[in-house]
């Protein structure tokens, strides 16, 4: 999909391909060292390396359960959203959605158009029924988007997240209904 951002650059949501390993390995590196929102801290994301991010993005092309989509602007990815099934069969209607833009793009409706994207995907799986997630409840830009979106917060676990500098902060759990359970 193709959208215009702003600054009037074009926008490009899309799935990857394995020669995107490279790209989105250095796009999630820099988002740990400029997010204090990511479970990754900046040393643990230097653990990940080519061959890896490979099979990261592998995995997803092989199960149609899960999706994975880069946000991409001028050739360099920006942002991504994946969704996750746990693989249980009692749990086939319901998958857990995450979601990061670099900090220099954010605020140009590219984590909006992410989350359409998924939402879009989400509505022609058959068995899939509700999308979950977790958020720091300290982000309350990505609260407030997710809100938008029709996200209710269904549990919280207080002080369920240590940052860096040693505070801790509630983890949030939302969820939207995709479509009705049958």
């Amino acid at each position: 999909m193709k959208h215009f951002l702003p600054t009037g650059d074009e926008l490009i949501i899309r799935p990857p391909l394995i020669s995107d390993a490279a790209g989105l390995l250095s796009n999630f590196q820099r988002m740990t060292r400029e997010s204090e929102f990511l479970l990754f801290t900046p040393t643990e994301s230097l653990d990940l390396d080519l061959t890896s991010e490979e099979e990261f993005i592998q995995s997803y092309l092989d199960n149609p359960n899960q999706l994975l989509l880069l946000a991409t602007v001028k050739g360099q990815i920006v942002g991504s959203v994946n969704v996750n099934h746990s693989g249980f069969r009692k749990k086939k209607h319901i998958a857990e959605m995450g979601i990061s833009v670099e900090s220099k793009w954010q605020n140009m409706g590219i984590g909006r158009r992410l989350i359409t994207s998924m939402l879009r995907w989400a509505e022609e799986q058959p068995e899939l029924n509700i999308i979950t997630l977790n958020v720091f409840s300290s982000n309350e830009k990505a609260l407030q988007l997710y809100r938008n979106f029709g996200f209710l917060e269904c549990g919280r676990i207080p002080n369920g997240i240590q940052q860096l500098n040693g505070r801790y902060t509630d983890l949030i759990t939302m969820y939207r209904n995709i479509k009705p359970l049958v």
